[in-house]
């Protein structure tokens, strides 16, 4: 195996979304020092805001402007799905935008429960503004996230009926990891974090006085009377959280079946609690050259890949509904995550369902792409062609045989090479 295609390709993939046409052979000639530092070199611009606005109150059930309320409601989603879509495929270096889609799934939040656009944009300004910045700031920035305080009912939570779903998944799920808290750490937190509201068409979060516990909390064995942001500043200060953050970062860019190291790199690379000394860590990390370590493209991570190779723009596609239902088919939607814990790693996209509908779909999309480039190649050499326009190592004898099969029509040979293993798994 060639290992710096191996490198490259990964930094390309799990780093970003993919290449575009030229990029890889282009990384290649750079050599991995170059490409490495053209990753890490990151653009944070983003495409025009879509146009959201406050709704307000929603009408009565059966009265005359619920009809529009709903269709408007319906077409914000909409938008704002599109919206992120192109920013993932137009990213000029997309590991900003990357680590945006990590953290989605890390601060797992759905408009299915929040319902309104508005406020689900307003957490992705936030996801996207801290993606590569100081933990602690980001996660204090999110307590005050209008769109995560009503997935996990903070607003419910009060001095008289303190709600501990907030303050559980602060710990678990965001900051500390499973078992390095106890369920008193659990009741304290809850308290420290009474005393809010959220309007939810608008994301606007108020303070209110009457529902705050102004007492003394213990929490991870420090007494005090303590502001939601000043128990987060403590609960990421723990060691526990030095670990953690780089475990889900590792579980999701390096493997989700090799487990992180002890005494790894990125571990004191964290300890200032800087992300991009982290993922910087990781990318100069010799994992990332380990054959062992592969990872499963999601979904939309897959899709995404393909529009970039294929210069497809996701708002410009002739059905919005085709590929919304594409999507939904292979489970999973930006913007819809199943849970609290996010989405599934590795072989929970490797069904024989899900592989039905990915040819579905490449199909689909490969019937929309201008393939002159593929078709001017000769046809014996078009299957060696893909790998550096898609930025594979190398294909198995299997998928080579296959591909050379179909070498004569080029749709056909790109439909099949973008379902094969070797693009659907980052080797």
């Amino acid at each position: 195996m060639d290992m710096q295609r191996l490198e490259t390709a990964r930094l390309f993939h799990r780093f970003g979304y993919g290449p575009k046409p030229g990029e890889f052979r282009s990384a290649l000639n750079q050599g991995l020092a170059a490409t490495r530092q053209n990753v890490l070199t990151t653009d944070t611009q983003t495409r025009a805001a879509p146009e959201l606005t406050d709704l307000g109150p929603r009408p009565a059930p059966n009265s005359p402007d619920i009809v529009e309320y709903s269709r408007v409601l319906r077409y914000q989603n909409q938008l704002l799905l599109m919206w992120w879509l192109d920013q993932m495929v137009t990213s000029v270096n997309p590991l900003n935008e990357k680590m945006t889609w990590f953290w989605h799934g890390h601060w797992a939040t759905s408009v299915g429960k929040v319902n309104y656009a508005l406020p689900m944009y307003n957490q992705n300004v936030t996801l996207r503004k801290f993606a590569l910045g100081n933990f602690t700031d980001f996660a204090q920035a999110m307590f005050f996230d209008s769109a995560l305080q009503v997935w996990l009912d903070g607003g419910e939570n009060t001095v008289k009926a303190p709600n501990e779903n907030l303050s559980r998944e602060m710990m678990e799920l965001f900051t500390l990891g499973v078992n390095r808290y106890t369920e008193k750490d659990v009741k304290e937190l809850a308290r420290a974090f009474t005393g809010y509201r959220v309007t939810r068409t608008s994301g606007v979060i108020s303070t209110a006085a009457r529902r705050r516990d102004n007492g003394s909390v213990t929490v991870l064995g420090k007494s005090a009377v303590m502001s939601p942001e000043q128990v987060i500043a403590h609960l990421v200060s723990q060691e526990s959280c030095q670990r953690f953050i780089p475990e889900r970062i590792w579980y999701r860019f390096i493997s989700s079946t090799n487990p992180l190291p002890e005494n790894h790199p990125t571990i004191s690379a964290f300890a200032s609690r800087d992300i991009k000394n982290l993922v910087t860590s990781l990318i100069n990390d010799r994992a990332l050259s380990d054959p062992d370590n592969s990872v499963v493209k999601s979904p939309v991570e897959w899709f995404v890949g393909v529009s970039r190779a294929l210069n497809l723009t996701p708002s410009q596609l002739p059905s919005f509904t085709k590929l919304y239902s594409y999507l939904e088919k292979l489970s999973q939607l930006p913007f819809q995550p199943p849970n609290v814990g996010g989405w599934p790693t590795d072989q929970a996209w490797l069904s024989s369902a899900s592989a039905q509908f990915r040819l579905a779909f490449a199909t689909w999309l490969a019937s929309l792409a201008n393939l002159s480039e593929l078709a001017a190649v000769a046809p014996n050499n078009r299957v060696e062609y893909l790998l550096d326009w898609l930025g594979i190592v190398e294909w198995s004898a299997r998928t080579e045989s296959a591909l050379r099969a179909v070498r004569d029509n080029p749709q056909r040979l790109l439909t099949l090479a973008i379902c094969s293993p070797e693009y659907v798994v980052s080797a």
